[in-house]
């Protein structure tokens, strides 16, 4: 005879319960999985690029990188026993540096740091919808950057910390601090030059992310109700403020924003110098767009009168997830460039299986082994985040003040 079940047993779980329940079940399986894959205390690495990738990236001929190896010249590549050459990360930026000095065009910039005349330049990734490939954007377009040797920082603002699991924190796990240390109200606010955490890729550190940033959310409204001090009032220069602590330490910042309209997104966006605002080419992607830019633009009126200085020296849209053949998307993209015309990137980052499975080992297309994947796939999806990252680069040095490369 079965037993009769308790009281307690009957009673149905609170939703509340469940979801905590859930939530540690699945930190705790892909805790399992991340420690099959990194060991404790293991550090991301980062492959080995190729000549081709090596010239493409630093803006030279292979022969020229060639002729550099046989001659004894520069670091030193590994050779395979086909005569294959690959670089480190490393030895890319040793390369560039060698190249500066040495190099015999005067018109080519090897080391493109920012010089003493040129602004900090902070860019906010955005989108009022997830799903926009907002996240594989900042990842990928920070680490192009740092590939083509500029200094960067890239900032995950997204409590969920997508950006902060692509470069290998668990924020759940790690307890590595996050941006909010460095605006909080409190006494225990922290220079955000303590939060920092380097990368896999030289020239890349990031502020990783985590549930606590969310407390800016509820902070904020207390703080400007606070009649006692400013700081509430002018809590959109938070983020601005923490930067200025590392402004001598980097070309480009880069900020992955969350999903939704909140104080957080508001500070990067008037602490911002330009902003990339990603769309996926669909009916209800774009009128959910309509609406964020209705909300926004609201919202940031009443800020520059209390003060805000929202002065950006470019804003895009950048078309994601990208299917040519599709011919809606097609007609949605047609529909977008005659709207906005020359706010639109001309190039539009494509959809692929690529990224996607890339993204299962927490890896980006400029970290995986194209080995592991059909070459014409890989190649496709490259090329077409070379081309949206060399867009943006370009406007980067155009707020600069230097000349288009063409």
């Amino acid at each position: 005879m079965n037993a009769k079940p308790s009281m307690a047993a009957s009673q149905p779980a609170h939703f509340e319960d469940e979801i905590l329940e859930q939530g540690d079940l699945i930190s705790k399986k892909l805790h399992l999985l991340s420690m099959q894959r990194f060991p404790p205390n293991a550090k991301k690495t980062l492959r080995q690029f190729t000549m081709a990738e090596v010239a493409n990236y630093i803006g030279v001929s292979q022969s020229t990188l060639k002729k550099l190896h046989l001659e004894g010249k520069g670091p030193l590549p590994d050779t395979s026993s086909s005569g294959r050459r690959f670089y480190t990360a490393d030895q890319m930026l040793e390369l560039r540096r060698y190249l500066d000095e040495h190099g015999r065009s005067e018109s080519r910039n090897y080391v493109p740091h920012r010089r003493a005349n040129e602004k900090l330049q902070v860019i906010a990734v955005v989108n009022f919808k997830g799903g926009s490939g907002k996240t594989t954007t900042a990842a990928h377009l920070a680490q192009y950057l740092a590939l083509t040797g500029h200094r960067v920082l890239a900032v995950d603002l997204d409590p969920q910390a997508s950006l902060s699991s692509l470069h290998g924190f668990q924020p759940e796990l790690d307890q590595t601090p996050s941006l909010y240390e460095a605006i909080r109200y409190d006494d225990e606010k922290r220079s955000i030059r303590d939060i920092i955490q380097p990368t896999n890729f030289p020239g890349l550190d990031i502020v990783p992310a985590n549930l606590e940033l969310q407390e800016f959310e509820y902070d904020t409204p207390l703080a400007m109700s606070n009649k006692s001090t400013n700081e509430g009032k002018t809590f959109f220069t938070r983020i601005s403020r923490a930067l200025a602590d590392v402004d001598d330490r980097y070309d480009v910042v880069v900020i992955d924003c969350p999903p939704q309209l909140g104080y957080l997104t508001i500070t990067a966006l008037t602490a911002a110098t330009s902003v990339l605002i990603t769309i996926h080419p669909q009916m209800l992607d774009v009128m959910s767009m309509g609406q964020f830019l209705l909300m926004l633009g609201g919202i940031l009126k009443p800020i520059r009168e209390a003060g805000a200085e929202v002065n950006l020296s470019w804003y895009r849209y950048l078309i994601t997830r990208y299917e040519p053949t599709d011919v809606p998307q097609a007609q949605m993209v047609g529909f977008m460039q005659t709207l906005f015309h020359q706010y639109v990137l001309k190039n539009p980052m494509l959809k692929s299986t690529a990224i996607s499975d890339a993204g299962i080992t927490k890896q980006t297309l400029y970290e995986v082994d194209k080995s592991q994947m059909t070459r014409s796939t890989y190649d496709r999806a490259l090329e077409s985040l070379d081309s949206v990252n060399e867009e943006i680069a370009q406007l980067i040095h155009a707020a600069w003040g230097r000349p288009v490369v063409g």
